[in-house]
């Protein structure tokens, strides 16, 4: 086959024509294979943010980044697989609880996540601060986890979708992170490597999105839907805010903390309705409860028997880390410094501003502004603060956790412009806005 022209395909999308799917075919085998080069496919990635992609276009890319590499064969365990993906926030620590949760009840999680993203946090992350903890896995040995523990909590590797794996670290070099169809194929081509059987979203929408608007995340999930479904994977979506962060951590190794605390039935009520209700669509996407109160209860007994958090140390052992963190935290990364932040004045906390939380873990080490950029897993916040809240003038609102004073002083910073205290505060978005499947958007109703 003669190796396709990158050129040509530029300037067409440039001028908002059409990339038909054997092109992409061609074109992404040819950029994993290191024949397209990285500022030729930098300026289709901005055409395309500019131009867009028709369904076709994004499910013909969608496939030809799956076909780019390997994919799980995981029929043979005879079990429902589903997986979870977030489409990105602060203190956004749900994987962490639910994978082991929905494997403690018998259906197979191959959880592939990713590393921090612009001003939001990696899951990546957050397991490799557990001491040892491997998220390396190749297929073949995910592949046997998932059949002793029902559960892998792996990266993206070579093997899976590696034209994804290059453009996804171009996209954020490049400003073209924000662009559904793009989103939408990245998320989707690893997540079809993975041989589900169902998929549940979690599309945030808010100030600390990627999407901060609400009919974009609406968008963003009919669109992953519709590839799912155009690919035999049924899909439901839920959209959730991201005005505030979710929890209390924000950071790596904290984070990691409060995920055990909740899988102990001690996390904080936003973080475990999140959880909750995620928990329960895959449960009945899996088809092993037959309505949401009866998904509620089993994952509520199977954390209050202890069977879900000794799940999570199981996984925890079998990846290499150390399993004895879910029994003492303080094993965790622990930063030198500590500092309170206490409220500037009274009044009523109006803003906790996931954005300026985001680049405040940043400045403090804890996350990347460059691909090879190494993360300081102990360094964070711990937020006790949330809109609405009536403080003192002096009241601690939060914890800074940093190696050394210049990054308490960097986290001073950043909490002082993300936590705003004022006379009054506007209601928050609600914390999860609406339910999305092939049928449509619905509101989300709990109970």
């Amino acid at each position: 086959m003669i190796p396709i022209l990158a050129r040509p395909l530029i300037e067409r999308k440039r001028d908002g024509g059409r990339i038909g799917s054997g092109e992409w075919r061609q074109l992404m085998a040819a950029y994993a294979a290191g024949t397209v080069p990285d500022y030729q496919m930098a300026a289709l990635a901005m055409a395309i943010f500019f131009r867009g992609l028709d369904r076709e276009e994004t499910g013909a890319l969608t496939d030809a980044m799956l076909r780019s590499g390997a994919t799980l064969d995981l029929d043979h365990l005879g079990t429902p697989r589903l997986d979870k993906h977030s489409t990105g926030g602060v203190g956004d620590k749900v994987s962490l609880v639910l994978a082991p949760l929905i494997a403690s009840l018998g259906v197979a999680v191959p959880m592939m996540s990713g590393r921090g993203l612009g001003h939001t946090g990696g899951t990546l992350d957050k397991l490799e601060s557990i001491p040892g903890f491997r998220t390396g896995l190749s297929l073949a040995e995910a592949t046997r986890q998932l059949e002793t523990l029902g559960c892998a909590l792996i990266g993206q590797t070579g093997e899976i979708a590696p034209a994804d794996r290059k453009l996804y670290a171009l996209r954020d070099a490049t400003g073209t992170v924000e662009c559904i169809p793009l989103i939408a194929a990245s998320i989707m081509s690893k997540k079809l490597a993975e041989g589900l059987t169902g998929l549940v979203l979690d599309v945030k929408f808010g100030s600390g999105a990627f999407l901060p608007e609400k009919e974009r995340g609406l968008d963003l999930a009919r669109t992953m839907i519709e590839l799912g479904a155009d690919h035999g994977c049924p899909v439901i979506a839920l959209l959730t805010a991201m005005d505030r962060p979710l929890g209390r951590a924000c950071g790596n190794a904290v984070e990691v903390e409060e995920s055990i605390m909740a899988l102990r039935g001690e996390g904080p009520p936003d973080l475990m309705r999140v959880t909750y209700a995620l928990g329960a669509e895959m449960l009945l996407l899996a088809g092993v409860v037959k309505d949401r109160d009866e998904a509620r209860r089993r994952m509520e007994v199977a954390i209050s028997s202890g069977k879900a958090v000794e799940h999570f140390q199981r996984i925890i052992e079998a990846q290499g880390g150390d399993p004895r963190v879910v029994d003492d935290p303080g094993l965790l990364p622990e930063a030198p410094e500590c500092e309170v932040f206490a409220a500037p004045r009274g009044g009523v906390v109006a803003e906790v501003k996931p954005r300026a939380v985001g680049h405040g873990i940043i400045a403090l080490g804890g996350g990347r502004t460059k691909v090879d950029d190494v993360v300081d897993p102990a360094v964070g916040f711990v937020i006790m603060a949330r809109p609405g809240d009536v403080v003192k003038a002096g009241e601690p609102l939060a914890t800074i956790y940093a190696r050394d004073e210049a990054g308490v002083a960097a986290g001073r910073a950043a909490l002082a412009e993300a936590i705003v205290v004022a006379d009054e505060a506007p209601p928050p978005l609600p914390l999860i806005a609406n339910r999305i499947t092939e049928a449509g958007v619905e509101d989300y109703l709990e109970g």
